[in-house]
């Protein structure tokens, strides 16, 4: 009798172990399963300007399957996937027309966006075509934009992610430094250079400073394009190109995949 009681208090607490497990493992796997949808917002360095590969549906915008959104996209199965981001777009063009897809079931976002309202391809024309004092002036007219300006452009539109996204986990993208200094190179001067990059140094702390007062992460590709800037041996971004403007100065597909990609898959 003893033994009978015994087998079933046994049994009893396997199917009760059971139970748990089975349900545990429930747990997890809803875990694992695609975490909601997710929507890529911004500029020519989300919708991958100078990666080629273009998605002949977006025409001007570019959207390119080797930007890291699409790359993510791919190889993380969400539920959903919308590829908004555009060539050119500023801070209002992503609030007239890119936020559409955004709503409660929004998991995750990404965007870069700022280096068009700060005058990017204005300052890279100067600095270009211009001399060394017309380029510094130039930027310094920026870095005024960036601090007077830009905040409250982006604030805007981190605040109207975060409305309609509002369970989302949002990831703000910054823009790499595009010259190796101290190396012999053809092209813009050490002091265009060097201006240049200290005036992206600039962008990203801006951008970096509104995103955490809203909570969001910040993805910094500065670190993984060290040693892949222009007048490098192994350049990740494109130098001026008159057969095709548009994409001077943009990452190529290497600098969407080794650099944008790693940083953001880190930080989503």
């Amino acid at each position: 009798m003893r033994r009978s009681r015994l087998a079933a208090y046994v049994s009893s607490l396997l199917l009760a172990a059971g139970t748990a497990l089975t349900g545990a493992a429930t747990a997890q796997a809803s875990q694992l399963a695609a975490p909601g949808g997710y929507v890529a917002l911004g500029d020519s360095y989300s919708s991958g300007v100078g990666a080629g590969s273009y998605l002949s549906a977006s025409g001007d915008c570019k959207r390119s399957t080797k930007a890291y959104p699409y790359l993510w996209a791919a190889s993380h199965s969400p539920s959903s996937f919308d590829f908004t981001a555009c060539s050119g777009a500023r801070t209002g063009d992503v609030l007239a027309g890119q936020l559409a897809p955004l709503s409660a079931s929004t998991a995750l976002v990404s965007i870069t966006v700022g280096g068009n309202d700060a005058g990017f391809a204005d300052v890279m024309t100067t600095c270009v075509l211009q001399s060394d004092s017309s380029c510094l002036s130039r930027i310094n007219t920026a870095k005024a934009y960036v601090d007077s300006t830009l905040p409250g452009k982006l604030d805007s539109v981190y605040s109207a992610i975060r409305a309609k996204a509002p369970a989302a986990r949002v990831v703000v993208l910054g823009y790499p430094r595009f010259y190796k200094l101290g190396v012999t190179c053809v092209g813009l001067s050490e002091t265009k250079r060097k201006a240049i990059n200290d005036a992206a140094d600039y962008l990203d702390t801006a951008i970096a400073k509104r995103a955490a007062n809203h909570g969001f992460a910040f993805g910094d590709v500065r670190p993984p394009f060290t040693g892949h800037e222009l007048c490098s041996g192994s350049p990740w971004l494109h130098s001026l190109n008159l057969l095709n403007v548009g994409e001077s100065y943009h990452p190529r597909a290497a600098g969407q995949s080794g650099g944008y990609l790693p940083v953001f898959d880190s930080a989503a």
